[in-house]
């Protein structure tokens, strides 16, 4: 599977699917016989043409976006393919801030912190190969591979360290995992709402990941035949739940523009593909012994847990998260069932207080949600100005 994410995550791959179909196609029509045969082989170069043309106009697109779009910051090369990197600001004698976003999102997902920041800190954001203006770089797409990546990233584009790294749901667990390899660069650790790993590793099976997987995979493929994510918009829009349609109505207040960029720039067929293989490695069970960031991992290392107290809106998100996954009938009741994924929920991510020995828990206004990103970013820059405050480089 990761040959085939490779392959979707090259914009001509559509064409090469094409013409591969359409070669037997051209031998059927001259080899039929009966006219039932002949109208069959003729209908397969058809349908073969109409991705031909739904993938010729996919390459086209992504050039005018391309064009449209330039990339904000530099292209730095990681070991033969491109990383995206926009740092701003001057550290005015204070550690730089590099924001990671949740799930596999582009970097300019934080934009708004970023932008809130950079007039009095440096700030930098970074796209993961497969989002934003990077390369798909290779597969499979692991939360330990990309950890390295972002550090040779900020390497390439000279950006010094001592940093403070910032990071959102499985962002927070990506930079966790990046001070347990690289303390030497890092002054302190925020991790916002960050993914705990026994959430993946002891879970109950979960049937919106593997939605989620095979959306990424169908989202790569429709791309690739030119149906992008305004038309996608159309035909799926009606069918978001509430809680998307509410955070996806925070971003576009947010972001702005930025949105408008990372939806554009985001039609290659390479967030898809880098999706659907970084969801993959979360539907294994795969955050064991490679990417767990275990009790006292992270030594003296300052580490700021800021989270909602409690699983706000908990019932809505087992309802998306956890309906049909069998786990009912294990404890009898559904209803113990949810007590039991509320408790374990509400504990595993307070397991990231015995990381290291300097933990500060930080809770996120009353009524927060697992996105106070969007709801609240004054309340996120506040927090990100104070440790900046509480370590200087040179501190640590």
């Amino acid at each position: 599977m990761d040959a085939l994410a490779a392959l979707l995550s090259q914009d001509w791959a559509g064409l090469a699917v094409a013409a591969i179909l359409l070669a037997p196609a051209a031998w059927l029509v001259r080899r039929a016989g009966s006219t039932w045969r002949r109208a069959g082989a003729w209908a397969w170069v058809a349908a073969a043409a109409c991705l031909g043309a739904g993938a010729a106009y996919h390459v086209i697109h992504m050039a005018g976006i391309r064009r449209a779009f330039p990339p904000a910051g530099q292209l730095v090369d990681v070991g033969g393919y491109r990383m995206h990197v926009l740092a701003e600001g001057q550290p005015n004698g204070r550690a730089t801030v590099v924001w990671m976003p949740g799930a596999h999102e582009a970097s300019y997902a934080l934009y708004h912190l970023h932008a809130g920041l950079r007039r009095e800190a440096r700030s930098v954001l970074v796209d993961r190969p497969g989002s934003g203006w990077s390369d798909p770089g290779p597969f499979p797409r692991t939360t330990a591979g990309e950890a390295e990546e972002v550090v040779r990233a900020l390497a390439a584009a000279g950006e010094k360290s001592p940093f403070v790294l910032v990071g959102h749901s499985f962002g927070g667990l990506l930079v966790a995992n990046i001070a347990r390899r690289h303390p030497e660069i890092v002054s302190a650790v925020v991790l916002l709402d960050a993914t705990p790993p026994d959430a993946i590793n002891y879970a109950p099976p979960n049937p919106f990941l593997v939605g989620m997987r095979r959306e990424s995979l169908r989202t790569s493929l429709l791309r690739l035949f030119g149906i992008h994510h305004d038309t996608l918009a159309k035909l799926t829009g009606a069918d978001a739940d509430a809680e998307s349609r509410r955070v996806g109505s925070l971003m576009v207040q947010r972001l702005g523009p930025q949105l408008d960029a990372m939806e554009a720039i985001g039609d290659t067929s390479a967030v898809g593909a880098a999706d659907y293989s970084s969801f993959g490695e979360l539907q294994r069970g795969a955050l064991g012994w490679e990417n767990t960031v275990y009790d006292g991992e992270l030594g003296a290392l300052p580490v700021y847990l800021v989270a909602p107290v409690g699983i706000p809106g908990f019932d809505a998100l087992a309802s998306v998260m956890y309906a049909g996954g069998g786990g009912e009938a294990a404890l009898g009741s559904e209803a113990a069932y949810r007590e039991r994924l509320r408790r374990f929920w509400d504990r595993t991510r307070e397991r990231y207080m015995q990381v290291s020995e300097h933990v500060e828990r930080i809770q996120a206004a009353p009524g927060a949600s697992h996105n106070f990103v969007y709801e609240d970013p004054d309340f996120v820059l506040g927090v990100i100005r104070r440790v900046l405050a509480e370590h200087p480089p040179g501190s640590t």
